[in-house]
């Protein structure tokens, strides 16, 4: 939170999914999306891969984590 005089700004770093994740077509998501999914912060999911103690694992692709969607379905128990 920033405060500037009587005004509180609040700084909003959460990422909404575009798409439900029963409707997901990507067979992996970026870190921030599937953070939304699974409503936790982005480095929740960043020390899980570090540490290996998440309930899913990440995928890298070009350097970067991914997250299999089919991971994260299967966590949320979520059809698709």
């Amino acid at each position: 939170m920033i405060e500037l005089g009587a005004e509180i700004m609040v700084k909003q770093t959460t990422v909404l999914p575009s798409v439900p994740l029963s409707n997901e077509r990507r067979t992996a998501l970026p870190t921030a999306e599937t953070a939304a999914h699974l409503n936790r912060q982005t480095q929740t999911l960043r020390a899980w891969a570090c540490k290996g103690t998440g309930p899913i694992k990440p995928i890298k692709i070009n350097g970067r984590l991914a997250w299999r969607t089919a991971d994260v379905r299967r966590l949320l128990e979520v059809q698709s």
